[in-house]
């Protein structure tokens, strides 16, 4: 379909997300309230979503997700933006029972092209396991979609995004690449090819990755998106925490890098290398790796810390159920660098 029938703005995806650094600014000043001792995740924790304790032994996991259009067919697109919003469930380590779609849609519009997003998004929440149960819709100048989702969790066994424990193992479960080969695409230079892998990694759920995780001692688990790699894992390491990372190990998309080297990038991109460069360390690391790192995934895999001695055998297990997975780094004690990234020497 025509770039009149969906109307792209400037940045789809994940890589249409506010900065790390505008968040930070604003989320620190909101008045907090009177502490519920029944919250165990909220907002102040940089976390993929928040969680709610009702008993003993269950917890709400609640969460949210929406954007613009990154790809031309309407019907990928809810796909792709379903997949994404139901990500953070399984980010925490929760299981999805209901959905609520978020809409943004010009009203002058060919109704048909909503009905193609919501069969995309629909399609992905019934392959989740859960329940689509209603949704909210606004007439707008373009078109935004994705959920408002919710889930459960055991509360002894929620996954936060910042447990990680010097001497883990971190595992990540797709490719890297993803903003930058959208935008060559938008420019019709992306690689033969290459955008029919990017959708199938954008339209395949975390629920398996998750699932084989949960048999595991994973200490933190997050998605990657908006924030690139190294944004959400500079939020893994809370402070705390230092690693180095392998980047001749890191899942990649063919033609990622050389298509960074051209500068096919992102404004989100450069807003993520402006925030994060003060953190991180490159040592014998290209220009075009360096901008895969920093590049926003749209519906990302998820980023695993375990224990050294799990690390393989985990890897493995993902690998034998099709997903690019690959031990990617470790955990150190704080050092004077928080990430060091090496590559061949």
């Amino acid at each position: 379909m025509s770039e009149k029938e969906i109307v792209f703005c400037k940045s789809g995806g994940c890589t249409a997300k506010l900065g790390a650094g505008v968040l930070e600014h604003i989320l620190e000043r909101l008045p907090k309230g009177k502490k519920d001792e029944n919250l165990l995740v909220g907002y102040d924790s940089k976390d993929d979503a928040a969680v709610y304790r009702l008993n003993e032994h269950q917890a709400v996991v609640q969460t949210l997700d929406f954007f613009p259009p990154m790809v031309e067919d309407p019907y990928i697109f809810g796909k792709i933006a379903a997949t994404n919003a139901l990500s953070d469930i399984y980010a925490m380590g929760g299981e999805v029972k209901t959905a609520l779609n978020i809409v943004c849609f010009p009203e002058s519009m060919d109704l048909n092209i909503l009905g193609k997003i919501l069969q995309g998004g629909a399609e992905k929440v019934q392959e989740a396991g859960g329940s689509l149960a209603g949704g909210h819709s606004i007439a707008d100048s373009d078109v935004k979609y994705g959920l408002s989702v919710t889930g459960v969790v055991d509360p002894e066994k929620i996954w936060e995004n910042n447990g990680a424990k010097p001497g883990d193992c971190l595992i990540l479960t797709k490719r890297l690449g993803v903003g930058i080969l959208c935008a060559a695409n938008r420019v019709s230079q992306a690689p033969e090819g290459a955008m029919e892998q990017v959708i199938d990694s954008m339209t395949t759920l975390n629920r398996k990755a998750s699932e084989i995780g949960r048999k595991y001692p994973v200490h933190a688990c997050t998605d990657v998106t908006g924030f690139g790699f190294l944004g959400h894992l500079h939020e893994m390491m809370d402070g705390r925490h230092s690693c180095k990372i392998y980047a001749d190990r890191l899942p990649v998309f063919a033609g990622a890098e050389a298509c960074a080297e051209e500068f096919l990038l992102t404004a989100a991109g450069q807003k993520n290398r402006n925030h994060l460069e003060q953190y991180v360390w490159f040592e014998n690391v290209s220009f075009g790796m360096e901008e895969v790192l920093y590049d926003p995934q749209t519906s990302g895999g998820l980023l695993f810390a375990v224990p050294g001695e799990v690390a393989e055998e985990l890897r493995g297990k993902l690998r034998e159920a099709g997903l690019p997975a690959e031990i990617v780094g470790k955990v150190m004690e704080r050092q004077e660098v928080e990430i060091l990234v090496e590559g061949r020497k």
